[in-house]
């Protein structure tokens, strides 16, 4: 609940003061560097010539300034030294604090002209202090740097990682990234870059925004006693006067500037760079000199003298070097608030760091907008959905942090529904035991807020349901979860309802789809699944990463003479364009064509032109090569009659088809081992038939790729315990290259397949892996080879004792095959040698991990 409340005044801060702080982080960024770039832009008015005889004194400064201007000085800041012009301050006049400043030489006391640009620096200084509107906008500045306070560390708080001490999941943004995924990490990685440059700006700039938050600083930073600390809410460093001040009185002002230099010099040394000599505004007041010396630790770490006017006695002498180092804080405010206190690498990080505030702005807007869009689509989705219920009915249950689950629970729902299957959706929040027991099917879209807790919708759900047993014996299900693989706990709460569920005696329907960031390809993974479970044919696949032109360079056939399927390696090379980076678990999505022969068999058998045009996505193209793309159907009853182009968008386009990849990236091709799919008739199935027989070597082959990353090997050096049987040795020889690439040695393989003799894949390969070491044990299952079949699974429970071994050394578990009969066999030989509870411990570990299909 917290959480909540804090993320809820997070972003409505945000979208509030977030264009205010914005605005002052560019201005602010902008005045940084204002007196370098004013040089820039005048060298001929800010930059003097340098005399031998060095810069003139205060008396004959003071003598020729006012005779040339007409007006009283009330102030100088001169560099003793160098080729920067000097400031002189004039007297102000009634109801102002400071009066007119101007440059001049202070070698000879000559007046310079108006600096280009400085009136385009002082209004960036009223933005950033006051948006340019007085008083009333130095009160919103103020309460947005309060606000820029909690935001710096609620947004701490708000993305801490589970492994807070693994910098890479603070700091580095993932640049392939996009969407939502992207400015998430955009606005979360960047905000820790600039967090501790945001914090200080804050704490430093609330000096000049709060007397209350000043005369605290003063009372714990300040080495004076408390009753020395200046006079509460006395006001320093201020422009302007508060409204109705009153014209200083007193008797006439009189000045020996003679004395005044004699007791600078006297007091401040040889080493004496620059001083600001401030006069009273009346008599009977002292004046104030401060003055940095040639090793001052920064520009801001100024001493401080208060002395007489008249005569130029000193009452008080302060070194900065003399403090301790909370009053050197307290000297340095405004050094600290615009980084120069560490130096030119400290103004230009906190520069750039000014500059980043609009970028918070923009993300954290674009972040709510999405959350706003989600909504609303989960609405629209949620109204196109008929009235449905019934026990017989579907269990569409969701919770849902940002939108997102409840968004794809209705649109899953609505796949259904159009499929004819009754349905009815529920929050999780309004389900139990009870509930659940008496449903048959149950589609569960449920996100993971955080680092693997439940929505805030779904804790009750968690603590009455899952914390206690039911009886699901009669129970279907498929779990969709949602999660950000920043965190360690990815998908944490689907995990764990999926575990509950399995051990609660309901059967999987299909394992678990996990959704990254809203990654489009687990997306349409899901909702070919759900097409399967509805029969409503293959979907248009879902808007997600481009297919890339690749090009099939090699076919070879693996088993010939095999009593099974006949089996082909593909290899296949990226476009010079292309992306071509995967890692070895991670999959392909290919888009099949329709073979020529196929096509031209069912346009000759029905009569039909095949160079008849059609256009199709926006491009005229003749029907024949608008059918490579579609599904071509045995029964033509419900076409006849339909002109070519009514035909074509009546046709249900080809969806794409995952393969485990069988190689590695830096082996310069991808690798497929795909198995020919016969129907009963003797057809080759579309996408196997295409890719394994009618397409010819050099041919274009439509693919992307696709992160799978719970099939990744685990970053430290694990035993690797491998189960796969047929074209499922493909995932797994990925695996074994980047494990042997890596120097990684213990290995086990157990492969399953027919008949030695055909269909021991990559034989001399694993065999020369093993020869070598690389392959420590290699356990072969070829079922056909002896009266009774064996499979992979009793060659797992034969090495018990092996099995229990290496697990015991931390193995990782990977297995990569066909679900129905291999992989469900091995899974129940884990479950019977090691217990539900260990078997569930190496899942939620990570050492339980399948690629299966």
């Amino acid at each position: 609940m917290f959480k909540k409340i804090l993320f809820q005044l997070h972003w409505l801060f945000g979208i509030s003061a977030g264009l205010v702080l914005a605005l002052m982080g560019i201005t602010g960024a902008a005045y940084s560097f204002q007196d370098e770039i004013l040089r820039a832009l005048n060298p001929e008015t800010l930059k003097v010539e340098v005399r031998e005889q060095g810069v003139l004194p205060p008396a004959e400064l003071v003598r020729r300034i006012e005779a040339a201007e007409g007006k009283t000085v009330s102030g100088l800041w001169v560099e003793t030294g160098g080729d920067h012009a000097a400031r002189v301050f004039f007297t102000p006049p009634p109801g102002e604090r400071r009066g007119p400043m101007r440059w001049f030489d202070p070698y000879t006391g000559e007046l310079l002209g108006h600096p280009t640009g400085q009136q385009f620096f002082g209004l960036m200084l009223q933005l950033h202090r006051f948006l340019a509107m007085g008083e009333f906008g130095k009160q919103i500045t103020a309460a947005c740097t309060l606000i820029l306070i909690f935001f710096c560390l609620s947004g701490l708080y708000l993305r801490w990682p589970r492994k807070a001490g693994n910098w890479r999941a603070w700091l580095t943004l993932d640049w392939s990234r996009k969407g939502r995924s992207f400015n998430w990490d955009l606005h979360a990685v960047a905000g820790t870059w600039c967090l501790a440059f945001y914090l200080l700006a804050a704490l430093t700039g609330l000096f000049w925004s709060y007397d209350w938050y000043r005369e605290g600083l003063n009372r714990l930073l300040s080495d004076a006693p408390a009753g020395q600390q200046g006079k509460p809410g006395e006001r320093r460093g201020e422009g302007r006067a508060r409204p109705g001040m009153q014209a200083p009185s007193g008797p006439p002002l009189v000045v020996d500037y003679d004395a005044l230099w004699k007791s600078i010099r006297e007091t401040a040394g040889p080493t004496l760079s620059a001083y600001n000599l401030r006069l009273p505004p009346a008599g009977g007041q002292p004046a104030q000199v401060f003055y940095l010396l040639e090793d001052a630790a920064h520009p801001r770490a100024l001493n401080r003298i208060t002395l007489d006017p008249a005569t130029g006695k000193v009452a008080r002498s302060e070194r900065y070097t003399e403090k301790s180092f909370k009053a050197q804080l307290l000297a340095s405010v405004y050094a600290l608030h615009v980084g120069e206190y560490f130096g030119l690498t400290g103004r230009i990080l906190m520069m750039l760091a000014s500059l980043a505030m609009p970028l918070f702005f923009i993300t954290g807007w674009l972040l709510y907008l999405d959350r706003r869009r989600k909504k609303r689509a989960a609405k629209a989705a949620r109204g196109d959905l008929g009235p449905s219920g019934g026990k017989e009915s579907w269990l569409i249950g969701f919770a849902s942090q940002s939108g997102l689950a409840e968004q794809l629970a209705w649109q899953s729902a609505g796949q259904l529904q159009a499929a004819g299957m009754p349905v009815r959706v529920e929050p999780l929040a309004r389900l139990d035991g009870a509930a659940l027991a008496e449903t048959r099917n149950a589609l569960f879209v449920v996100s993971t807020f955080g680092d693997g807790e439940a929505p805030d919708n779904a804790r009750g759900f968690e603590r009455k349901v899952l914390g206690q047993a039911s009886q699901l014996a009669g129970l279907s299900y498929a779990v969709l979860a949602l999660g950000d693989r920043q965190y360690e706990q990815f998908c944490g709460f689907g995990r764990r309802l999926q575990a509950w569920l399995q051990g609660q005696g309901a059967k999987a329907l299909f394992d678990p789809v996990e959704v990254d960031n809203a990654d489009q390809q687990a997306l349409q993974h899901w909702q070919q699944r759900l097409a399967q479970l509805s029969g409503s044919g293959v979907l248009t696949p879902w808007n997600g990463p481009v297919f890339d032109s690749w090009t099939l360079e090699g076919r070879e056939h693996l088993n010939p003479g095999s009593q099974g399927e006949s089996t082909w390696m593909l290899r296949l090379r990226a476009p010079a364009h292309g992306q071509a980076d995967w890692k070895a678990g991670d999959l392909v999505e290919i888009l099949p064509r329709q073979a020529e022969p196929v096509i031209d068999a069912w346009l000759a058998r029905h009569h039909l032109d095949g160079e008849a045009p059609v256009e199709l996505d926006g491009v005229r193209q003749p029907l024949r090569q608008a059918l490579a793309g579609r599904q071509i159907p045995d029964s033509f009853e419900h076409l006849v009659g339909l002109q070519p182009q009514a035909l074509i968008q009546a046709l249900i386009p080809l969806a794409a088809r995952e393969y485990s990849i069988a190689s590695l990236a830096s082996d310069g091709v991808l690798e497929l081992i795909v198995r020919q799919e016969r129907r009963p008739d003797g057809r080759l199935g579309i996408a196997s038939g295409w890719l394994t027989h009618y397409l010819p070597l050099g041919a274009p082959v439509p693919l992307r790729l696709r992160r799978n990353s719970r099939f990744h090997l685990v970053e430290d050096d694990r035993p690797l315990i491998l189960i796969g049987n047929g074209t499922g040795l493909a995932g797994l020889r990925s695996l074994l290259k980047a494990a042997i690439a890596d120097g990684r040695t213990r290995n086990w393989l157990l492969f399953g397949e027919r008949n030695q003799t055909h269909d021991f894949y990559c034989r001399d390969e694993l065999q020369g892996w093993l020869a070598r070491g690389e392959l420590q044990r290699l356990d072969l299952a070829f079922s056909r080879d002896q009266a009774g079949k064996v499979y992979v699974q009793d060659r797992l429970r034969e090495a018990a004792a092996e099995l229990r071994d290496w697990l015991d050394q931390g193995a990782v578990i990977h297995v990569c095959g066909s679900l129905q009969g291999m992989a469900e066999g091995v899974d129940r030989v884990l479950r019977d040698l090691l217990g539900d509870d260990a078997v569930e411990q190496l899942g939620d570990e990570g050492r339980y991990r399948r690629d299966v299909y």
